[in-house]
């Protein structure tokens, strides 16, 4: 577990987790914090904020210097090794241990029995992603996993952990900008052109922008409408300040959402969606690639509509007539265009209760697990080794700012409060500034007491929690609480150039008693 609060953040994975450990897995816990996931780690490794390629690739020179590395599979299923090799030489475990804040007998007992498990796996989530380097982050993983042959194979892999229900599904279809449903290239002129066929119009051959690109554009004024489809930038972006001066000075802002949101507070026409997930028929993607049908058990209230409802009717208002098409249809539109959806028909996603894509006809049962073919007379194309360097976090300590920030999840909460703050719980921890005894006792503060939290770009006045479950230096703040404990007034904007994500989990503060 990798930059991942999963009994936190995700509950019911987490179960699944417990059972392998309770059938003698092993776990470790590399996370800054000593978190509720930490706590049933058989070994948690307290890793300073933001030096995780640094880890990655300390570990990767002991299962060299070991010999533990899977020579056969290297050869035969990769590319780069050499100057991969190269690249990790220089981090020797005094050094990882030093930049990382790790004990050098942990790193080394991490790698060799990663390297030496007959299965082993590497989950993260939003600990690796949400950095202004979080794409390298995420390859320094792939790297170890291709060192010791830990991908493509039964209970060996890269586990992504998705943060938000639908977020696989959302990327299958195609919410990125520069792709068309099923991963194909919006810049490759026969995906496009297979588009344009069926859609029987001409479509963009360029890239559009990612989210933060698109907040820049508005900033720059060149980006001047805006549709904002079950999303609250206006609460969860980095810097919000910025982001709520730019959606302010839109032209014209549509959103269409479930919840009277704050972004649709501030709207010009706000679309009542239905709860999708119960209100209408269609299909849900798990992490695990595995698309299910969701079946509708209750009529929209009032004026709300289904999400494709609106879409039609939006496209009839703009001059294109798309008529009513059942979920089915539409569905069918999309796995004639995605070969990996081709042969999931409603009928065999009942039968079988969900197929794994890609499942690319009708006699096809999906693919279990992913990357099978590195292992098989035909490899294909082979997976690249990629060197990534170890960088500091963007928003940098100083005398001034002494303190690093970090931002994640609570049991009971989700994400902006928007859906799991309408209702109370025993389990709710109030919006507050975590910190160690250590730095409490610094500054002066017990539980309870009113704080002044500083960056560089704004300043919030919270309650201060005191935990021993961080060191001293380190501080946390959940994000479920905006309208009470405004956190994201705090973070930085800067953003990772190869994936557009905010640096969410690296701000430097200062903290003063009110």
């Amino acid at each position: 577990m990798w930059g991942s609060n999963a009994r936190a953040a995700h509950p019911i994975f987490f179960h699944h987790v417990l059972k392998g450990i309770h059938n003698g897995a092993r776990m470790y816990c590399v996370d800054p914090r000593r978190s509720e996931t930490a706590q049933w780690a058989d070994v948690w490794l307290g890793i300073d904020v933001g030096t995780d390629i640094a880890l990655a690739n300390g570990m990767a020179r002991v299962i060299i210097e070991q010999g533990l590395a899977n020579r056969d599979f290297i050869e035969r299923a990769t590319s780069d090794f050499q100057t991969y090799q190269a690249s990790v030489e220089e981090w020797t475990l005094d050094r990882t241990s030093e930049e990382t804040g790790v004990p050098a007998e942990l790193i080394e007992e991490m790698a060799i029995n990663y390297a030496k498990a007959p299965t082993a796996q590497i989950c993260w989530t939003l600990g690796i992603t949400e950095h202004h380097n979080g794409t390298d982050n995420v390859l320094a993983l792939i790297n170890l996993a291709l060192l010791t042959g830990h991908v493509g194979r039964y209970g060996s892999g890269l586990v992504p952990i998705r943060g938000q229900n639908n977020v696989q599904g959302g990327g299958d279809m195609g919410a990125l900008p520069n792709k068309l449903p099923g991963f194909q290239d919006v810049e490759n002129s026969e995906h496009l052109a297979k588009f344009e066929k069926a859609y029987g119009v001409g479509l963009n051959p360029k890239r559009g922008w990612h989210l933060t690109q698109m907040f820049e554009a508005m900033e720059a004024g060149k980006l001047r409408a805006l549709y904002v489809i079950g999303e609250n930038p206006a609460q969860s972006e980095a810097d919000v300040a910025v982001t709520r001066r730019a959606l302010a000075e839109l032209d014209f802002l549509v959103v269409q959402d479930m919840f009277l949101t704050k972004t649709a507070e501030m709207a010009d026409v706000v679309f009542p969606a239905a709860a999708d997930w119960c209100e209408s028929d269609g299909t849900v993607t798990s992490s695990e690639r595995r698309v299910q049908l969701v079946r509708k058990a209750l009529d929209p209230p009032g004026e709300a509509r289904t999400d494709t409802d609106i879409l039609h009717l939006m496209a009839q208002r703009l001059g294109f007539d798309w008529g009513t098409p059942a979920p089915e249809e539409i569905w069918d539109e999309c796995r004639s265009l995605s070969p990996p959806h081709a042969g999931m028909s409603y009928a065999r996603l009942e039968a079988l209760e969900g197929i794994q894509w890609p499942c690319y006809d009708e006699s096809h049962p999906g693919e279990q697990f992913l990357h099978s073919r590195l292992w098989s007379d035909d490899v294909g194309r082979r997976a690249p080794f990629t060197p990534v360097v170890h960088v500091l976090p963007a928003d940098e300590l100083s005398r001034d700012y002494p303190y690093r920030l970090t931002t994640g999840r609570h049991l009971d909460s989700y994400n902006t409060g928007v859906q799991s703050g309408g209702y109370s719980s025993p389990r709710r921890p109030v919006g507050a500034l975590e910190l160690s005894p250590d730095d409490a006792t610094e500054l002066g503060v017990e539980n309870g007491d009113s704080v002044r939290v500083s960056s560089r770009r704004g300043s919030i006045e919270v309650p201060a929690h005191i935990t021993n479950g961080l060191r001293p230096g380190l501080m946390f703040m959940p994000v479920h609480f905006p309208d009470d404990v405004d956190v994201n007034v705090l973070t930085i904007d800067a953003w990772d150039p190869k994936s557009g994500t905010a640096d969410f989990k690296a701000t430097a503060v200062r903290v003063e008693k009110t």
